[in-house]
């Protein structure tokens, strides 16, 4: 069967064709923008979203340090608070030490750096931590001149306090 069509039907068909193709390919270049500013969009939130995530980890972490920060301060306050007592009850033995004596020391015992007694004695402080639990075959002087071990290598020390002022040797 065969179908005679005019030559301007068929020129209107063609131009309606290439019309058509003409707004198909508008659409696929607008549909590939569309595309292309979904996936930029979407990579912007992604990367967003990881500093959001980075800075709330940031945050959490300095919140957690200035909480450690703030117990470590309360800690030093505590340890300078006893610290001045120490000196303060030191002060107050060794007046009371100096007021009962003529002697010309006094006897510190500490016990892991902090002040335990005071005493008029090498002996009497010896004693006072024998009693305490020190044992007794631990006691040991240290040469003169050499380095004296931190408060906390150890348990019981004895340490020899001039009375009445500063002496000269």
């Amino acid at each position: 069967m065969l179908r005679l069509v005019r030559t301007t039907t068929l020129s209107d068909l063609h131009a309606a064709l290439d019309e058509a193709r003409a707004e198909r390919d508008a659409a696929r270049t607008e549909a590939a923008t569309a595309t292309d500013s979904a996936i930029r969009a979407e990579s912007v939130v992604e990367s967003q979203l990881h500093q959001l995530a980075r800075s709330h980890a940031d945050r959490l972490q300095a919140e957690r340090d200035a909480a450690r920060a703030e117990g470590e301060l309360a800690a030093l306050r505590a340890q300078a608070l006893l610290d001045t007592e120490d000196r303060a009850v030191l002060r107050a033995l060794l007046r009371t030490a100096r007021r009962r004596s003529t002697a010309d020391r006094v006897y510190a015992l500490f016990r892991r750096g902090a002040l335990h007694s005071v005493h008029a004695t090498l002996e009497a402080a010896e004693a006072a931590a024998e009693a305490e639990g020190a044992p007794r075959s631990g006691w040991a002087t240290q040469p003169a001149g050499a380095g004296t071990p931190s408060a906390a290598e150890v348990a019981w020390r004895v340490q020899p306090l001039p009375l009445g002022g500063l002496t000269t040797a």
